[in-house]
């Protein structure tokens, strides 16, 4: 079945393709573009054929997003580090390199390939990805949370759009904040040139709110191990946050400007440390630790070897 998206443009006129673009994250361009081209945009009840329309405050977008080809997931054998488990819940230490749920360019070898192979899923997070309450990027290690059951998801979904579920991450930045702690609240939205990257974006009604609590951990010379805080659970937004604020995390593909620190890692050097929430069933509070992995702590020995630092305690 066909999903479709209802929009009322307000204070704001820009091109059809660039308005839906705000407003669709998870569309690229082009893919806006073909909708439009395809007669599945109209304005005001009227089928619109060109990306150049013009869209004012008052005018009424309906958009018709055709039913994606979903092939059949598949159960792999692929391990996993499991921090904790029951009947309802499972929560995971996710390594570098492992993507979440299939798509684009990721059809199977997924962690939710993996999951199908150890347990059931709770079916109401979709066809291509059960379970999954919130996502890790692809190289962003540590606990993620998986429901089970349906009772699971909806429990946990609701607990993260109250902000009553702790998301804890360790990161380390270049360069060395003035400060030691801070709050970032600034909106993000996909970046408007090069869409498979998100941004902050100035203008607040092209983003979406994304508040993001850090605190200096340890100053390491010209790098800095710092401690964040999720209050929202945008796409990238640590590492957008953190370039926005002139420090990017330390070997990001994406947001950083290609220093080199002389340290193989497979990607950013971001870990999400812990994870705080009430049980979906037990309604208990659950806080899980993921160890740091070994190419982080790595990072972190040679740092302080350079200056001359003693171990943290974390």
């Amino acid at each position: 079945m066909n999903e479709t998206s209802d929009f009322l443009a307000k204070n704001q006129i820009d091109r059809l393709d660039r308005w839906l673009a705000s407003q669709l994250t998870d569309f690229s361009r082009s893919r806006i573009q073909k909708l439009i081209e395809q007669g599945s945009v109209k304005i005001n009840d009227q089928i619109c054929p060109t990306k150049n329309k013009i869209v004012k405050p008052g005018d009424r977008i309906y958009v018709i997003i055709p039913e994606a080809e979903i092939s059949e997931l598949q159960a792999e054998n692929i391990p996993l580090d499991i921090l904790y488990e029951d009947d309802h819940l499972l929560i995971l230490n996710k390594p570098a390199g492992l993507v979440v749920h299939p798509a684009a360019g990721h059809p199977a070898g997924t962690l939710v390939n993996a999951l199908l192979a150890h347990c059931p899923l709770a079916e109401i997070g979709g066809v291509q990805r059960p379970g999954i309450v919130h996502r890790l990027d692809k190289d962003t290690t540590g606990a993620i949370a998986i429901a089970k059951t349906d009772q699971a998801y909806q429990h946990l979904q609701a607990q993260l759009k109250a902000k009553t579920a702790r998301r804890e991450y360790l990161g380390v930045v270049y360069g060395s904040p003035k400060t030691e702690s801070g709050i970032i609240d600034q909106p993000i939205g996909r970046h408007l040139v090069d869409r498979k990257k998100m941004a902050v974006m100035l203008e607040e009604k092209k983003g979406r709110l994304a508040v993001t609590h850090w605190r200096v951990e340890e100053r390491l010379g010209n790098y800095t191990l710092i401690h964040f805080q999720l209050e929202t659970g945008r796409t990238h937004q640590i590492r957008v946050h953190s370039a926005y604020m002139g420090h990017p995390i330390v070997a990001d593909p994406v947001y950083s400007s290609g220093h080199k620190i002389g340290v193989n890692l497979p990607g950013q050097a971001l870990h999400a440390w812990r994870l705080s929430l009430e049980h979906p069933i037990s309604r208990q509070m659950i806080q899980v630790t993921a160890p740091l992995p070994p190419h982080f702590v790595t990072l972190l020995e040679v740092l302080r070897r350079r200056v001359a630092l003693p171990a943290s305690s974390i």
